[in-house]
């Protein structure tokens, strides 16, 4: 869409670069709708929302959605209500409640369908000989209604339609309804019929009521003429006139045709810079009239007023113009009638309740102590010196205390209590056990929620990539073979030097004089078998170089991710192996409609930009202090990534671990999860998926 250019996109190479990157791509607003589960439901039992406000608004989606739902309240719906309640409430004789009128008579639940105008009254305003596209052309929808070969235009498919609603003995109830409440375990309905107030009782309700609320406005003096219109009914009415129609998507590209057709003088104005909404015929069919001069594309154009005689249009390059005018047609779409919703009860998504705000603020200051806590930070750091906690460093003496049992296993290291019982004195242990288990979990309910072997597959996977080396091997089985001597000599000494160094001297680990506050190598270090440069830094950025880890590394994020990307897309790493992704795609799946979207918000990914940036920048100033060990990349490289000093402890957090990890990926990534979805950390500000995002533009 059309947008202003910031100042930092207007350097040369920098405002090209973020251009290729990001900037030439669509970013429209996400319309606001009723949160609608996959079945239909909502959070109101009993309602069930179906049609263009579930999903996508194409007519045989629509009469699928509408059948669909029924066959799952008959599956559900129990013994039949008391007198004067009917089985099913259908609110709107569009496609969908029609379809599902239909499929609830031949299932023999007594229904009444409710319209407030006339039935497929949105069809009835499209345009004469509109023609009409019915995708996805080798779908044929669940139910009786169908769309047939004669429904390629306007007038054929109500024709069509209204024979088969006929045939079916659906007759529609003329009336308005005002919302849903749900009293005593039934649902009534507030009705506005022949000047008054009335109540339909029902066991459920169905409403499919289409995006069918108010206009958008243009915001613009003159708006409300009457030369100006929302609707174009019979193009041949202004052939002829001089007609400005305003809009970028479907409905403003079959004005613009149809009235050109007519023989109209046609402006089509647009603020996007190109068509990217409409279906790719109409986009093309406009741009291919605009060449010919059949009518006029003003392309990053915007309406700044209308006058009776002309209308005042503020063209891309910023200058005035001044355009004779007979009529305007307003082709910029409608508000979802999300009034209804609100009134009976129904969420709408990206709104926040002052109560919603409460648990938001919660979890995040949750997220705050648990990321804090678990690295040593400042606040939990001063609660801990205030209670003088024990906890988790005391974990092994506890266990110990239990019995006599406990306290020789606990003193064998060698053991499978021993190991775990060093590890719980970690604070690692908890964090990546609490990550698993949430991962777990989640995932169990995702499998049961949405039920398909696509889904059953990647949670799957995901669970075993996240236990296995996430917690698994780095808290128990690395640590426990090394305890049995798995590391001590040969081939299995090597792969331990290599991988997870000793963070004691030679002679004392091969005399298993082990240390008391944890364990004697770095197993934490099999992070990186599923978590790659830069997302997981610090395998790379060691006081020494690893070369087993950089080899992993480079072949992880310069070779095996690029050729995952060119076969299958980013989704092949961010949602079959990422951590960050497997939190995501389990606790953040039923908030990934939350995820924020627009111009402003496409400008936010320029955040993992920045911090790919600094990622490389540390890599470079690593490999300058591996060469110069004396030098001042090797003085300063502690601090700008871990604010530490040169004894090893924490002076400063202005760092990149605690800013980018910690901050970003951890308080803010997690903490935000119920507000902007899963996906905040990994689409906004994650390193790796910045990187992955320039692998997938070639």
């Amino acid at each position: 869409m059309f947008r202003a250019r910031t100042s930092i996109e207007k350097i040369p190479l920098l405002g090209n670069y973020i251009h290729w990157l990001h900037g030439k791509w669509p970013a429209g607003k996400v319309e606001k709708l009723p949160a609608v589960n996959e079945d239909f439901s909502t959070a109101v039992p009993g309602l069930y929302v179906v049609g263009d406000l579930s999903g996508v608004p194409l007519l045989k989606l629509s009469a699928d959605s509408g059948v669909r739902a029924v066959r799952r309240i008959d599956e559900t719906i129990g013994a039949k209500g008391g007198e004067g309640t009917i089985d099913i409430a259908i609110i709107g004789g569009g496609v969908s409640g029609f379809a599902a009128a239909i499929e609830a008579k031949k299932r023999h639940l007594e229904i009444e369908l409710i319209e407030a105008s006339e039935p497929f009254s949105t069809i009835v305003n499209f345009p004469v000989a509109k023609p009409i596209y019915t995708y996805p052309s080798d779908m044929t929808p669940a139910g009786d209604l169908q769309f047939h070969e004669k429904s390629d235009v306007k007038e054929g498919l109500l024709e069509d339609l209204r024979e088969q609603v006929e045939a079916a003995g659906v007759t529609p109830r003329i009336a308005r309804a005002e919302k849903v409440a749900r009293t005593g375990g039934v649902l009534e309905v507030i009705l506005e019929e022949d000047g008054e107030t009335r109540t339909l009782r029902a066991r459920t309700v169905i409403v499919a009521i289409g995006r069918s609320g108010n206009y958008r406005t243009l915001g613009v003096d003159g708006e409300n003429l009457p030369k100006v219109s929302n609707r174009l009914h019979d193009p041949a009415e202004f052939s002829g006139k001089k007609a400005l129609v305003v809009g970028g998507g479907d409905s403003a590209c079959e004005t613009a045709l149809a009235l050109a057709d007519a023989g109209a003088s046609v402006t089509l104005s647009y603020r996007g810079e190109s068509l990217t909404r409409p279906k790719p015929e109409n986009a093309e069919a406009v741009t291919e009239r605009g060449e010919r001069g059949d009518l006029e594309l003003l392309l990053g154009s915007t309406v700044e007023s209308i006058e009776e005689p002309r209308v005042v249009v503020k063209t891309a390059e910023g200058k005035t113009r001044k355009i004779a005018n007979d009529v305007v047609f307003s082709m910029i779409g409608r508000e979802a009638p999300l009034d209804f919703f609100r009134r009976s009860g129904v969420p709408i998504r990206g709104e926040t309740t002052p109560f919603g705000w409460g648990g938001i603020a919660f979890f995040f200051l949750a997220m705050v102590l648990l990321y804090d806590w678990k690295n040593f930070g400042p606040v939990t750091g001063a609660i801990d010196a205030i209670a003088n906690s024990a906890f988790p460093d005391a974990m092994p003496s506890w266990l110990a205390g239990l019995s006599s049992w406990w306290e020789a296993r606990v003193a064998d290291r060698s053991s499978l209590i021993g190991t775990i019982a060093v590890s719980m004195k970690s604070r690692s242990f908890y964090y990546t056990l609490l990550y698993s288990l949430t991962i777990v979990v989640f995932g169990i309910l995702r499998i049961r929620r949405r039920r398909t072997p696509y889904v059953t597959r990647q949670t799957l996977a995901l669970m075993a990539v996240q236990v296995v080396p996430l917690f698994l091997l780095p808290e128990i089985v690395l640590p426990w073979l090394g305890y049995n001597g798995a590391f001590d000599a040969g081939i299995g000494r090597s792969i331990g030097d290599s991988l997870f160094e000793m963070y004691i001297p030679a002679e004392a680990y091969l005399a298993g004089e082990w240390p008391e506050w944890g364990h004697p190598r770095a197993y934490w270090r099999a992070y990186g078998f599923i978590l790659a440069w830069p997302l997981m830094i610090y395998n790379v950025f060691t006081s020494q170089p690893m070369l087993a880890w950089l080899v992993i590394s480079i072949v992880q994020t310069f070779v095996l991710i690029p050729l995952a990307i060119r076969r299958w897309g980013k989704g092949a790493y961010c949602g079959w192996i990422c951590s960050c992704g497997a939190l995501a795609e389990t606790l953040g799946d039923t908030q990934r409609q939350k995820m924020p979207h627009g111009p402003g918000w496409n400008r936010v990914n320029l955040i993992g930009q920045v911090f790919l940036v600094a990622a490389f920048g540390l890599l470079a100033m690593r490999i300058w202090g591996w060469v110069d060990p004396d030098g001042p990349a090797a003085a300063r490289f502690a601090s700008l990534m871990e604010g530490k000093n040169a004894d090893g402890d924490t002076v400063h957090y202005l760092n990149y671990k605690w800013v980018v990890d910690i901050l970003f990926g951890g308080v803010l990534g997690v903490g935000l999860y119920f507000k902007f979805s899963g996906r905040v950390w990994c689409r906004f500000a994650c390193p790796l998926a910045a990187l992955m995002h320039i692998y997938a533009r070639f």
